[in-house]
C-alpha cells in the first residue's frame, strides 16, 4: 500500500481558528498540527500513537514546546489526546479537514460517524468568528463596534478571551440598554407630576367643586 500523501487538505477554518494565538504559538502549534497528521490517516479514523520524540524529529522544536503546543490544540478542540501504554493517541477533529481521497483506489466512506467529542467545537469557532467579523468590519467606529457586539448573546461576549477589552465594553453597554428599556418615559413622568400639581391647587379644587355642584360638565376639560 501506498503511504505517501500526494495533497493534504487542511481548511481555511483551522487556520481562522488558531487566529486567537499570538506571535509564533501559532506557527508552531500548525507545525505540530502537521506532525501529526503525517501519521494520522483516513482509514484510521485520523488517528496516531506518538511520543513527543518523533514529533521532535519531524519540527526540530523542544519538547517544551511541543507539550505547549499539543496541549493548546487540545483545548482548541483540533487535536483530542489520550494517555496510553505507549506514549498517547492523538485524534484530528475532520471538523478542519477537507474529505481527502487516497491514491490506493481504496474505497472508504467520505462521511464519517457522528462524535460528540467534537460537538462544541463548531459552535465555538461561529462564535468566535462573529466577535471577530463585528471587531474587523468596525475598526475606526469604537461605539457602532461596541453597540453590535452587545447584540450577541452573553454567554458569548464572557467565553470570548481573544477580545476581552471590547467584549467587557459590550457586556456594559448590553446591561446599560437593559437598564434603559425598564426606565419610565421622562415625558410621562412630567405628565403626572404636572397633574399632581395641579390637582393639589386650591384655586383649581374650588372652581371644579363649584362646576360639580351646578352640572357644568365642561369641568371636565379643564383636567387634560
Amino acid at each position: 500500500m501506498d503511504t505517501s500523501r500526494g495533497f493534504l487538505f487542511i481548511t481555511y477554518k483551522l487556520y481562522h481558528h488558531l487566529s486567537k494565538l499570538e506571535g509564533e504559538h501559532k506557527s508552531h502549534c500548525l507545525n505540530v498540527f502537521l506532525s501529526v497528521m503525517k501519521y494520522a490517516w483516513k482509514k484510521n479514523g485520523y488517528e496516531a500513537r506518538l511520543r513527543h520524540e518523533t514529533i521532535h524529529k519531524d519540527t526540530g522544536l523542544c519538547r517544551t514546546t511541543i507539550k505547549s503546543c499539543l496541549s493548546t490544540l487540545n483545548k482548541l478542540n483540533v487535536v483530542k489526546s489520550f494517555r496510553g501504554k505507549s506514549g498517547k493517541t492523538y485524534i484530528v477533529n475532520e471538523v478542519f479537514l477537507k474529505a481527502e481521497k487516497l491514491y490506493d483506489n481504496v474505497k472508504i466512506a467520505v462521511k464519517q460517524p457522528y462524535d460528540s467529542r467534537f460537538t462544541a467545537t463548531l459552535e465555538e469557532t461561529i462564535y468566535i468568528n462573529n466577535i471577530d467579523k463585528i471587531i474587523g468590519k468596525n475598526k475606526g467606529d469604537k461605539d457602532r463596534m461596541i453597540n453590535e457586539l452587545a447584540t450577541l448573546p452573553l454567554p458569548d461576549l464572557i467565553g470570548d478571551t481573544k477580545n476581552v477589552y471590547y467584549c467587557k465594553l459590550a457586556i456594559e453597554r448590553k446591561e446599560e440598554l437593559a437598564r434603559q428599556k425598564n426606565l419610565v418615559d421622562p415625558r410621562i413622568i412630567a405628565r403626572e407630576l404636572k397633574k399632581i400639581s395641579k390637582e393639589t391647587n386650591v384655586r383649581y379644587k374650588e372652581k371644579r367643586d363649584w362646576n360639580i355642584r351646578n352640572g357644568i360638565k365642561p369641568w371636565l376639560k379643564s383636567e387634560t
